[in-house]
């Protein structure tokens, strides 16, 4: 591409900025870092699983400072992840032994450790409630009613049906690469691929999800299990803290291999309360093992498009300058007019 490098006009530029910041912040309560930490936690979540870095606070923050525009927020988040010094991999986590607040199967109706409903909307009639104009004190006093033990050492739904040979066998064979030292090449293995999905962008990971499941692919997935909670972050032995997962299992369809059958099953794992995107990430999981002609079948059409960052900037970077190109084509185009 030709571009053309733009001298002057700076003064254009900062005033452009200024008058942004003044917008931003000329409500006379502007709203603080916290509160929006704490009020729009689904959000932080979901832009924390996409940024692929675990900082509620500088979320909040990169949130407030582009006035919640979550693709500038990611990559705000992204540029100040690659800031930070790598200090080393923590120790593979166990989501058995993770505190869950929620944890469901649509598979099975009694569950070791019981059905987990938790913090959610699933269920709920979608109107608006004209009553959060207002934010009445009585409202703490009941979610304190709501203080009880989180349990622990939750065992896997899916347990049984893998013990009896019944579910696609693991393959721990694999060589563990971080994407975020060595770039992604095709065919990218498994780890890879989960890697890429889980810091993918929530909407573009639904959409080909989304397709897969109404017949541009092959996946008919089965909830086997779901699970939100606080998983301990682990380094040479000692407890870092604690992050907050969502975990998808989903069981996809019957498979045959050498004489044996079974269920093959689809993964998803991401930071924070994602449900959406953990679920559409197990589907894609799936859908790329199984292989095929349709788009979320093909891991570089899959994972090439679902980030954030990279959709977002090719897609901004045709405000730039581009006199020289279109001079270009315009000047071609009148050639051929007055051929």
């Amino acid at each position: 591409m030709g571009y053309v490098a733009i001298k002057g006009s700076q003064e254009a530029v900062e005033r452009a900025e200024k008058l942004f910041r003044l917008l931003r912040s000329m409500k006379t309560q502007p709203v603080s870092v916290e509160q929006i930490k704490e009020q729009f936690f689904l959000l932080i979540d979901r832009l924390m699983s996409e940024a692929g870095l675990y900082a509620p606070d500088m979320t909040a923050l990169a949130l407030k400072q582009c006035a919640g525009d979550t693709f500038e927020a990611t990559l705000l988040l992204r540029a100040f992840r690659n800031t930070l010094e790598r200090i080393g991999y923590s120790e593979p986590i166990k989501t058995e032994s993770m505190r869950v607040i929620r944890r469901i199967s649509a598979i099975f109706k009694d569950i070791p450790g019981g059905q987990i409903l938790g913090p959610i909307l699933d269920y709920s009639i979608r109107l608006l409630d004209f009553d959060l104009k207002e934010t009445p004190q009585e409202l703490m006093a009941e979610l304190l009613s709501f203080s009880k033990p989180v349990p622990e050492n939750v065992p896997d739904a899916l347990k049984p049906l893998l013990e009896e040979g019944l579910l696609e066998p693991k393959d721990e064979s694999e060589e563990l690469l971080d994407i975020t030292r060595e770039p992604v090449s095709f065919p990218a293995k498994r780890g890879q691929v989960l890697q890429s999905l889980a810091r993918g962008e929530t909407g573009g990971m639904l959409l080909l999800a989304y397709s897969n499941v109404r017949g541009y692919g092959d996946v008919h997935p089965a909830v086997g299990e779901l699970r939100v909670g606080y998983a301990k972050v682990v380094h040479g032995g000692r407890v870092l803290g604690e992050v907050k997962l969502t975990e998808a299992k989903l069981v996809l369809k019957v498979k045959k291999s050498e004489g044996k059958a079974y269920f093959s099953v689809g993964y998803g794992l991401c930071f924070g309360h994602n449900e959406v995107k953990a679920i559409s990430m197990a589907i894609l999981d799936g859908a790329i093992k199984e292989g095929g002609s349709m788009p979320s079948q093909d891991q570089e059409f899959v994972l090439y498009h679902i980030d954030s960052v990279d959709s977002m900037g090719f897609v901004q970077h045709f405000k730039m300058p581009h006199y020289v190109t279109f001079l270009s084509d315009l000047s071609l185009l009148r050639s051929m007019r007055n051929v």
